[in-house]
């Protein structure tokens, strides 16, 4: 009987955990196309960021291991939040390299538009990430 109410409680858990991540994929979309699409109506230049640049790079050689580290105890644990939480990882590698063609295009060939052009492509791969997390998908299943 304990160990049946000790699973109720875990699923419980992760169901919740899962929510969680998907309502903050959600609302992370929502900032993204907010503020890429004032962006380009306001026409706002961003300023050159070699901080950003360097972020991204960093990004894209350190996620990939953090995902890697994290589906690994996923799979011990036997926990869909930590899977949901691995696949997060990979999307922050994805998204560091639309952000540093963005930022690059931006700082070597002034193309003001194509930061917020990054962000708007980073919309709907967050958005569907978002709704699968909160469906109670992850990438276990």
């Amino acid at each position: 009987m304990s160990v049946d109410a000790e699973e109720q409680y875990r699923e419980r858990i992760e169901r919740v955990t899962l929510w969680i991540v998907g309502a903050c994929f959600l609302a992370l979309a929502a900032y993204v196309g907010y503020e890429a699409v004032g962006n380009l109506i306001e026409k706002e230049v961003p300023e050159h960021s070699l901080a950003g640049i360097i972020l991204a790079c960093v990004s894209l050689v350190v996620m990939p291991l953090l995902a890697r580290a994290k589906r690994r105890v996923a799979v011990q644990l036997k926990s869909g939040a930590m899977h949901a939480d691995a696949k997060q990882a990979d999307f922050c590698m994805y998204l560091s390299a639309i952000l540093l063609g963005g930022l690059l295009l931006n700082a070597m060939a002034n193309l003001w538009w194509a930061d917020p052009i990054a962000g708007l492509i980073m919309v709907p791969i967050i958005a569907k990430e978002g709704v699968e997390a909160l469906r109670g998908h992850t990438c276990a299943e």
